[in-house]
């Protein structure tokens, strides 16, 4: 099973209108809800590729139990603590004529101490029926950045892989406990890593002395262009296979839910790497966000060339 754990769930609200006009009232042409926070996104797409899926975090007020049932009917288990604030909103605004994408998203309520350690207590009892937990997206108001370290802690202590998938604060204290994979994009990876520059050869470098730092894979997420991995097997260099792009937000989450499937099967290196791009790829072809087709991701899987660059 896979555990995802997302603090900071949201209802999430895609908007779709014929050309964005700020100043003005807009129309929406259409509305896609989901429920949303990264780790919520990374249990969809687990889900969907066949692997049984629990979610956890908090959640709190309508907007909570709104979540809790669209899970339900995506046929995800669930186990939240509800906290006293209403869980928030994201909207991601789609224009038509030109295919941008713009994002508002709110920061999500305080969480008091009493459910800080109320969620610690359950996440202990949890770990042991999964083989690996997900640890997605930003922190809520309340939070400290060191939460997540505490999560990769309590998981290694049971022997269970781990991934980080965050920014900011919350990522450079928990690469200190050295999970098993981070995902940074290349901007991340530069906060964390000097660079001369954004080149390949300079993000491989980086990704190299990240997992020599002790963190078991770093994945550098590079868009269009594929991604960069550095492993124990070397550094390795994924293509993106082409799709008719619909949305791509949620696409970090769908590749970081591919590498969970690929850790929780026992895939290769390379597998688990082809199987977290090609889904990142299936979500870029889905309305929805955090969202893939099985007959998608089992038609673009061997379409993900991959090549070694030498050694990490």
């Amino acid at each position: 099973m896979i555990l995802t754990v997302t603090l900071n769930a949201s209802v999430d609200k895609l908007y779709l209108v014929d050309r964005m006009e700020p100043g003005t009232v807009m129309r929406v042409k259409r509305v896609v809800n989901t429920a949303g926070g990264k780790g919520l996104n990374v249990s969809r797409v687990a889900s969907a590729a066949g692997e049984q899926v629990l979610a956890t975090g908090f959640i709190g007020g309508f907007a909570g139990e709104y979540i809790r049932a669209m899970l339900a009917r995506d046929g995800i288990q669930a186990r939240f603590v509800q906290t006293d604030g209403e869980t928030r909103s994201c909207v991601n605004v789609a224009d038509l004529s030109t295919g941008k994408h713009t994002e508002f998203l709110e920061p999500g309520a305080q969480v008091s101490a009493a459910k800080q350690e109320e969620f610690l207590e359950d996440y202990r009892t949890l770990l042991p029926g999964c083989s690996v937990a997900v640890l997605s997206g930003s922190l809520p108001g309340g939070v400290a950045p060191d939460f997540y370290g505490r999560l990769i802690a309590l998981a290694k202590e049971q022997g269970k892989k781990v991934i980080l998938d965050t920014s900011g604060e919350a990522l450079k204290r928990g690469i200190a406990f050295h999970p098993d994979l981070i995902k940074p994009n290349a901007d991340e990876i530069r906060q964390l890593v000097r660079l001369p520059d954004g080149s390949t050869e300079s993000l491989a470098r980086a990704a190299s002395q990240l997992y020599r730092s002790g963190i078991g894979t770093v994945v550098v997420s590079l868009g269009k262009k594929g991604s960069l991995a550095a492993g124990k097997e070397g550094v390795f260099l994924s293509d993106t296979p082409y799709v008719e792009v619909v949305n791509t937000v949620g696409c970090g989450d769908s590749m970081v839910a591919g590498f969970a499937v690929g850790f929780s099967r026992g895939y290769s290196f390379a597998e688990t790497l082809r199987f977290g791009v090609a889904a990142s790829a299936a979500n870029a072809a889905t309305l929805a966000t955090g969202s893939v087709r099985p007959e998608d991701l089992k038609r673009l899987r061997p379409l993900v060339n991959i090549r070694r660059l030498g050694d990490s």
